[in-house]
């Protein structure tokens, strides 16, 4: 009953100063609205409070702020998130600790709230170890988010980083092999190797993989398309990748359990 309810309200903190103690105390924050021309010492020491803590800020109309709540907001609403983010310096060692083959799934910009939860369901169901996401520019774990994954976003962890592209970086320098699912790749998806430590990388639904993500990614791979739409749907191309993956661990005597 608590996790439904978790997943069908959005929880949130205002006031200036209560959104800077919920930050200070370790809360986990989706994201702080601050309206446009909020001014002062108080929302000066918020916005160096986000900054210091990485916490993504919106500067919204004072319209935004009253769609959430009437009560006095003083400018200021820090939506909470349902999950604990992670971060990968902090991941990326365990798995190797718990002796694990990492298999990671890093979104580069995908916005969809509901193609997000759905990845999320396909990666736990798929025992994906991560969902790594970028601090801006991204979906986040929002109750809808939650919803949409049937609860599978409770259960895998989602590390929320400064960029994908640092993100990318990171997971080079401590051994991953990074492949990239686009359709400038130039081979089939189901040629390249996912039997290492591996983190595949999805586009945004429009645009892809940006540029300076594609030039980091060891291998670009593509899943063929032979009918009249151009392109699969974000969250169906993940699962495709991650099956692939599974596929290839399984029959090469891994124990995925």
């Amino acid at each position: 009953m608590e996790r439904r309810e978790r997943q069908e309200r959005q929880e949130y903190i205002f006031g200036l100063r209560a959104v800077i103690e919920a930050i200070e105390s370790g809360k986990s924050i989706d994201k702080v609205l601050i309206r446009k021309d909020l001014s002062g010492d108080l929302a000066k020491e918020l916005i160096a409070v986000t900054r210091e803590y990485d916490i993504p800020v919106q500067k919204v109309p004072q319209e935004r702020l009253n769609r959430v709540t009437m009560k006095n907001h003083q400018g200021a609403i820090a939506m909470i998130s349902p999950v604990e983010y992670g971060r990968l310096e902090h991941l990326v060692p365990l798995l190797y600790e718990e002796g694990k083959l990492p298999l990671l799934m890093v979104l580069d910009g995908v916005t969809d709230t509901r193609n997000f939860g759905a990845i999320a369901r396909t990666s736990e169901c798929a025992g994906a170890d991560a969902l790594v996401i970028p601090e801006k520019g991204s979906a986040s774990v929002t109750p809808e988010a939650v919803k949409t994954s049937a609860g599978a976003l409770f259960y895998i962890p989602v590390c929320r980083e400064k960029s994908t592209l640092e993100a990318v970086k990171f997971l080079k320098e401590n051994g991953y092999k990074i492949v990239g699912a686009t359709e400038k790749g130039k081979g089939d998806y189901s040629t390249a190797d996912y039997t290492v430590p591996v983190a595949i990388v999805m586009g945004s639904e429009d645009t892809g993989i940006s540029n300076e993500v594609l030039r980091q990614c060891d291998e670009l791979v593509a899943i063929p398309i032979l009918g009249n739409i151009g392109s699969l749907n974000v969250s169906v191309a993940a699962g495709v990748m991650l099956y692939e993956a599974v596929r290839q661990r399984l029959g090469s005597g891994m124990n995925l359990e």
